[in-house]
């Protein structure tokens, strides 16, 4: 009798921004899931991020699908330089767009692609890549109202998707299975109404951002996590691995203080993200 022996998936995660906003030496958000080899998963797309892409050696025409979790500029703002550079690849497969409808204060994802590539867009000298027609590849932007949690299956990965509280920002927070691995991003969330163990529950690396240290009463605490609260998420769903990342002047330099409190509820391996690391899965 023959033995079959069947390979099991590599999966690893990358960041490629670990930053907010702030000009502080780190790019802002992005980050990047490769599955056997091939960058499949490109997660927010911060200023910086494209660099960090080219640096890591990802490609792409690789790529399944960009994800954003929200519309503020050091979560998208590098999107068009991606598109652009696609021109010079030999990617000819649409390429998938997924992120947040719009409300008052921000367009949706569909709206905010128009915005840039439409016929009236701030670059509509290409606006043939909303097009088959396109002389580089087709882009397909997709809003995602997920009030309850919408699921959407790719070649390589299965993507879960619920809307989180980000203030007045429509947002959305990303859990990723590849076979029997998975990873949570949170997004930028204050986490009201516990959204995020709809997602939670036995990931193997939850990507938790940590934008505020332990404040209460602030306007940040509508808009972020603090430590206790990304504990109690990681604690109430047995996450395997908590990964802190969107370092800002504000959290930096207190990591000691931040480990305590998260430690009073979770006890396993604990993380800070700083761009280039790796995380096999």
């Amino acid at each position: 009798m023959t033995a079959v022996w069947l390979m099991a998936t590599e999966v690893t995660f990358e960041v490629l921004g670990s930053g907010g906003p702030e000009i502080d030496g780190r790019a802002s958000t992005s980050y990047l899931i490769w599955i056997d080899g091939k960058a499949r998963l490109l997660i927010d797309t911060g200023s910086g991020s494209m660099l960090r892409f080219e640096e890591s050696g990802a490609k792409l025409q690789d790529l399944e699908l960009i994800a954003l979790t929200h519309l503020h500029i050091d979560h998208v703002v590098d999107l068009p330089a991606y598109i652009k550079a696609g021109y010079f690849t030999h990617r000819s497969a649409p390429l998938p767009l997924i992120g947040p409808a719009g409300n008052a204060y921000f367009p949706s994802m569909n709206a905010y692609v128009e915005i840039m590539f439409g016929k009236k867009g701030a670059y509509r000298y290409m606006s043939d890549v909303l097009t088959p027609q396109s002389d580089s590849f087709q882009i397909l932007p997709e809003s995602v109202d997920a009030a309850q949690m919408v699921q959407k299956r790719y070649k390589d990965f299965t993507l879960s998707i619920i809307n989180v509280n980000h203030g007045i920002v429509p947002a959305l927070a990303f859990r990723v299975d590849i076979k029997e691995k998975s990873i949570l991003i949170s997004g930028d969330t204050s986490n009201k109404n516990r959204q995020l163990e709809m997602l939670a529950k036995d990931v193997d690396l939850f990507v938790a951002h940590h934008a505020i240290a332990e404040v209460h009463g602030s306007y940040a605490n509508d808009l972020h996590m603090t430590p206790s609260l990304i504990a109690d998420v990681a604690q109430g769903a047995h996450v395997k691995r908590v990964l802190l990342t969107h370092r800002m002047r504000r959290t930096i330099g207190e990591e000691e203080r931040s480990i305590k409190i998260i430690r009073k509820r979770f006890e396993g391996p604990l993380l800070f993200a700083d761009d280039g690391l790796r995380i096999e899965l």
